[in-house]
């Protein structure tokens, strides 16, 4: 069976600002460690860049976790929609849970 692949945002999605300060989206973190402690492929991404991403994901202590970073696309060419993708799933922060549901 071939890994889950994920892509996690990181403002608002793994960190989220409070005022001046930088707070990590807990339930999220805890989501992608159980993610990655079942073989799923992760990479972090942020419209802020692949460093901006990096730095996000080292702040949290997950930097181990994800194999890249990288920018947000601002252009997706592809033959099908994101919408008619087969197998991809969107997860709203909110829905992330601390089990292995993937």
């Amino acid at each position: 069976m071939k890994p889950l692949i994920a892509f996690v945002d990181v403002d608002d999605t793994l960190i989220r600002s409070v005022g001046s300060k930088r707070v990590p989206v807990t339930n999220v973190v805890e989501h992608v460690k159980v993610l990655f402690e079942a073989g799923a492929e992760l990479y972090c991404w942020s419209t802020g860049g692949g460093e901006y991403a990096e730095e996000a994901a080292r702040a949290v202590g997950l930097h181990h976790c994800f194999r890249a970073f990288l920018p947000k696309p601002q252009l997706l060419i592809d033959d099908q929609p994101f919408v008619d993708w087969r197998g991809v799933d969107y997860r709203h922060p909110l829905n992330c849970y601390n089990s292995n549901d993937r």
